[in-house]
């Protein structure tokens, strides 16, 4: 297992300037957040023209880009695009998050077999985000789509099950179908809270991924609007000094 910090943590500044402060946090390894509605890497921009965002990319950073996180599904033509992208970064994991609440499962099937079909013929690998309001916010449903689409995996935020409203339940099942992993400190009634103010028990986590021969990343995600008087640069520090003792 390794570590990596999502661009997400940084909110919506300059890409830039993200990967400037991700350096001096002294991470080398980062994950693309894709957001189409507030940027700044916007699928609709990056995926027609991919080896123009790489050549950008590479003037910008040396950071190492080990996964691609769609804050929404781009659509099937610009999923294509993001998958080319991620051949040409030899990135092999990209997260959608799941059909909202109300989805029909079978549509969600369907959505997931296509989005599936264009991932493994770019040599990558699909999983889904667990959070709450998505059919995923349930550990049960969330194994059942796995079940249901063959090669999907799981993007797993323990978060949104340490708070939501399944947080009685154990999500230990989902444990062999995790491919990545997105981590903050989260209390009970508190998506987001200071490092070491929470209830994640990061070296359980740890210890059960090893179990299932899991050698990928450790995604570090701390959510911006989340933030409030935390100071972004010490709970990236703390996070990344935690993990690390336990890696």
């Amino acid at each position: 297992m390794f570590l990596a910090v999502s661009t997400h943590s940084f909110g919506h500044q300059p890409f830039a300037e993200t990967c400037s402060q991700v350096e001096d946090l002294e991470y080398d390894k980062i994950e693309l957040w894709l957001d189409e509605e507030q940027g700044p890497l916007r699928p609709s921009e990056i995926a027609p023209a991919p080896e123009k965002f790489l050549a950008t990319y590479r003037e910008v950073t040396r950071l190492m880009p080990v996964a691609l996180h769609c804050q929404t599904d781009p659509g099937t033509t610009d999923f294509e695009g993001l998958c080319r992208l991620g051949k040409f970064f030899k990135i092999t994991q990209i997260t959608l998050p799941s059909g909202v609440l109300g989805t029909p499962f079978n549509e969600e099937i369907d959505r997931l077999r296509n989005r599936l079909a264009i991932a493994n013929s770019g040599g990558m690998r699909l999983s889904l985000k667990t959070e709450n309001g998505h059919l995923t916010e349930d550990p049960q449903t969330a194994v059942e789509l796995c079940q249901a689409v063959p090669g999907l995996g799981i993007t797993l935020d323990v978060s949104h099950y340490m708070c939501g409203k399944y947080a009685h339940l154990s999500y230990d099942s989902l444990f062999p179908y995790v491919y990545h992993t997105h981590l903050r400190d989260t209390s009970a009634n508190q998506l987001q809270v200071p490092i070491g103010l929470g209830e994640i028990d990061y070296a359980r986590i740890i210890s059960l991924l090893r179990k299932m021969s899991y050698m990928r990343a450790l995604s570090v995600e701390l959510l911006p609007e989340l933030m409030g008087e935390m100071d972004r640069a010490l709970e990236l520090r703390k996070i990344r000094m935690l993990l690390e003792t336990l890696l």
